[in-house]
C-alpha cells in the first residue's frame, strides 16, 4: 500500500513541475516574441562555432545583415515543421540583406548533422529543397550566450546593427516570423 502511495505522490509532483514548467515558459500571442530582461536589446553575442565542413563562422560576419538564428536539432519534429519555412525565407528576403543562421544542437555533432544536411529535402512551394542556409554545430556554451534555450527550435532576430530584437521560444506559426523579419527589413 505504501509503493502504491508514493507512485501516486510522485505521479502528482510531476505533474505539478509540468504544469509549472509548461505555464513559465509558454508565450502566446501578439507578445510571443517579447524579449526576456537576459537579452532585450543586448548585442549579440560574441560566438565562433563551426560549419560540418570545419569552417570558422561568428555572428559578427553577418554584420549589415538582419539574422534569424535558429537553434533547432535534427530529431525536433517542431524545428522539421520550421524548416521549409526558414528556407523559403531566406529565398525571398535572402537578396534584401537577410539571413538565417542554423545551429544544430544535436549532441552527436558533424556525424549526425552533416548526414542530415545532405539526405533531407522539405517541401517548399511544392518543390523538395535543402536547406539553404548556413548550419553551425552548436555548443551548450553558443545557447548559454543566448540566455540558454529551453527548448528546440529556439530563434533571435538580429538587427543589421547586431542588436537581438526578438526572441522565439517553441515553434511559432510562420505569419508571426514572417511579420518580425519583415519589421527589420
Amino acid at each position: 500500500m505504501k509503493k502504491v502511495a508514493i507512485i501516486v505522490l510522485t505521479v502528482a509532483v510531476l505533474i505539478g513541475i509540468t504544469i509549472y514548467a509548461d505555464k513559465a515558459t509558454r508565450v502566446s500571442g501578439a507578445g510571443a516574441h517579447r524579449l526576456d530582461s537576459n537579452v532585450a536589446g543586448k548585442p549579440e553575442p560574441d560566438l565562433k562555432l563551426k560549419t560540418v565542413d570545419g569552417k570558422d563562422v561568428t555572428l559578427a560576419d553577418y554584420k549589415g545583415k538582419v539574422v534569424f538564428v535558429n537553434f533547432w536539432a535534427t530529431w525536433c519534429d517542431p524545428c522539421r515543421v520550421e524548416i521549409p519555412w526558414l528556407i523559403a525565407m531566406q529565398n525571398k528576403y535572402g537578396p534584401k540583406g537577410f539571413t538565417v543562421v542554423g545551429i544544430a544542437m544535436d549532441e552527436e555533432g558533424k556525424s549526425v548533422v552533416a548526414p542530415f544536411l545532405d539526405k533531407e529535402r522539405f517541401d517548399v512551394d511544392g518543390q523538395k529543397l535543402p536547406m539553404n542556409y548556413p548550419i553551425l554545430l552548436g555548443t551548450d556554451e553558443a545557447a548559454d550566450k543566448f540566455g540558454g534555450i529551453l527548448g528546440y527550435p529556439s530563434s533571435f532576430l538580429i538587427s543589421r546593427d547586431g542588436k537581438i530584437v526578438a526572441k522565439f521560444q517553441g515553434l511559432k506559426s510562420e505569419d508571426e516570423l514572417t511579420k518580425a523579419i519583415e519589421s527589420q527589413l
